[in-house]
């Protein structure tokens, strides 16, 4: 029962891994700073909308409003490509979990069966990672392996991450469980569904 991101091994069907394994270092690296460069990020900006608003304020001819203003603006639009930036470098982190995902789907032929998944409710592990408990239901008669990507959303509802775990040898008429992990520190506040799943 594993859970695949952009770090993971090469293409060729399902590739076994600990839950607990180490991630990779890049992606995953990546998107660590950018969860804490967008939270530092953004207290920088109201950081500096306060002092912007305190010095034009209490102006009394001793201190230039209008120079402090102008500081102010050019901390916040500093701040703001800072932001960009990260925005853009979590767009790169979600394209490669995404092309991690296909990738590993592509080599899997089986039936599609979103509806016989149920999730959990996601959590943050101890490293930090976010993780949600999958349950899949074999209503066939004979033992099948299942193939689910699972999504990862943030609270305004913008996909952040998606990973693929296989629940193997789930018996006839019977259910099985996996943990899906993501590939990197999350905000919080996710939720979690199911973007697809294959019975094989």
């Amino acid at each position: 029962m594993d859970a695949y991101g952009p770090e993971d091994g090469p293409r060729g069907g399902p590739e076994r891994k600990s839950d607990g394994g180490s991630a990779g270092a890049g992606p995953a690296r990546r998107a660590g700073r950018w969860g804490r460069g967008v939270r530092a990020a953004a207290v920088t900006v109201a950081v500096a909308g306060l002092a912007a608003a305190g010095l034009a304020g209490c102006s009394d001819g001793s201190v230039d409003g209008g120079g402090a203003a102008s500081a102010a603006a050019s901390a916040a639009a500093s701040v703001g490509a800072q932001l960009s930036a990260a925005a853009s470098e979590a767009g790169e982190v979600f394209s490669s979990a995404t092309a991690a995902a296909k990738e590993k789907l592509d080599g899997i032929t089986g039936d599609e069966v979103k509806g016989s998944v149920t999730l959990g409710t996601p959590a943050t592990n101890a490293d930090g990672r976010t993780t949600v408990e999958v349950t899949v239901a074999n209503s066939t008669g004979e033992e099948k392996s299942f193939a689910v990507q699972v999504l990862f959303k943030d609270p305004t509802g913008k996909d952040v991450d998606t990973v693929v775990l296989t629940v193997d040898d789930v018996p006839a008429n019977g259910t099985g469980k996996g943990t899906a992990r993501s590939t990197h520190e999350l905000p919080d506040g996710v939720t979690a569904e199911v973007a697809t799943a294959l019975r094989y």
